[in-house]
């Protein structure tokens, strides 16, 4: 008889640590059965900088969201990021030798080992292999088995991190008596939930805007081609905010909710709102088109970072599936018409409505809701996941000498 299997998705993110549990019932449906958050700490842009403290908060996540389901976790589906998240496009190519031409499932298979045979250094490890479209005698083809050609290549995009920093999240996972089956990019687990199929096919770009990171996905032909991760994020507006007015980091973090808008909407100059809106000692009256447009050229900036990284990914006739939205930030109001005027293609916010009803759906849960879907893909085929290193544990137990 089949047993149903408890896993869980986990962040570890900058502002707070966000835990989802799931019951996979007989390997093909999720049902979602707890959540746990508690406020990250020992989190600095997404990379972990006190391993105590973020074992600490990380833990009482865990305990909440356990103690909500009733059940004990059976494996864990960790999201990473951070700084130090990069990646490289590899290519290689091999000539089709079978007398009729056609290719073989062997020449796939060695094109694809070839291109992703790069060696990257040794304090570093391999996240996922991103393949993009084969391409047979210079067309794209996204399944070459069988077609004929002479010249088969393969390109794969890279994502590596920092072999120390990964295995730091792990071990506090690891330091619950609970076993990581395994590490997926943030901005991966975000677009598997946000985005539709129709997107994926057409082109798009998911942009997640987090406390202190912003992380990135494009895909095409349904499937990611590129990511990354950027350490930029909401605080470094409140920030903007606290420098450009004058302002402590907390009353700068409540203006920007309470008045934030990444468009100027207000031209007048002359028009203001209170600081802390109490009247009381200490209050006094800022420019409304201060706060807006300090928001507006840090918002502006982070979507230019990302399109200079997505080279020529990020053309808008590449993303006929548009841009979507996803992370707290992208509540800020008018957030969509700033990103369309970088990327000049139509902007949407995304939500969980495909797997989540009620408090789940907004955005702040769509890399744990992602997580959860691709322990669901793996518990229902068996196979790795897209995109995945084999040797990932293997080769961090070899960075981090341990048994």
């Amino acid at each position: 008889m089949y047993r149903s299997k408890i896993i869980a998705g986990i962040e570890i993110g900058t502002s707070k640590v966000s835990v989802l549990i799931g019951e996979i019932a007989e390997g093909r449906s999720l049902n979602i059965i707890g959540l746990g958050q508690s406020s990250s700490k020992g989190v600095l842009k997404g990379d972990i900088v006190d391993f105590h403290e973020a074992s600490d908060c990380t833990h009482a996540a865990i305990l909440s969201a356990e103690e909500q389901a009733g059940v004990k976790i059976d494996g864990v589906y960790l999201a990473v990021g951070g700084s130090d998240i990069e990646g490289f496009s590899s290519e290689a190519s091999v000539n089709v030798t079978s007398d009729s031409n056609r290719v073989t499932n062997e020449e796939i298979e060695q094109v694809s080992g070839l291109a992703k045979a790069r060696e990257i250094a040794e304090d570093r490890v391999v996240i996922h292999h991103l393949r993009r479209p084969y391409r047979l005698d210079n067309r794209s083809v996204d399944t070459p088995l069988n077609m004929e050609g002479d010249r088969l290549e393969a390109n794969y995009w890279t994502v590596h991190g920092n072999a120390r920093k990964i295995g730091d999240a792990i071990h506090i996972i690891n330091g619950f008596n609970l076993h990581v089956d395994d590490v997926v990019l943030g901005a991966l687990a975000t677009g598997s939930i946000v985005t539709t199929e129709e997107e994926k096919r057409m082109g798009c770009l998911v942009i997640d805007i987090g406390k202190g990171a912003t992380d990135f996905a494009v895909f095409q032909g349904g499937r990611c081609v590129l990511a990354g991760c950027l350490p930029l994020g909401g605080d470094h507006i409140s920030n903007d905010l606290s420098i450009g007015l004058r302002m402590r980091l907390k009353q700068a973090e409540s203006i920007k909710h309470r008045y934030g808008s990444a468009t100027v909407e207000h031209k007048n100059k002359g028009e203001k709102v209170w600081l802390n809106n109490d009247f009381e000692i200490g209050d006094r009256p800022v420019r409304l088109w201060s706060i807006e447009k300090i928001i507006e050229l840090r918002i502006t900036e982070v979507f230019q970072v990302v399109q200079k990284k997505l080279g020529t990914y990020g053309r808008s006739e590449r993303l006929s599936g548009g841009v979507v939205l996803s992370g707290g930030t992208s509540q800020l109001r008018n957030i969509e018409a700033c990103s369309e005027a970088v990327f000049g293609t139509h902007t949407r916010r995304g939500d969980n409505s495909a797997l989540a009803t009620g408090e789940l759906r907004d955005p702040q849960y769509s890399v744990v809701i992602g997580l959860l879907k691709y322990g669901l893909q793996y518990q229902a085929t068996g196979d790795e996941i897209e995109g995945r290193q084999s040797g990932l544990f293997g080769k961090l137990k070899r960075a981090l000498s341990i048994g």
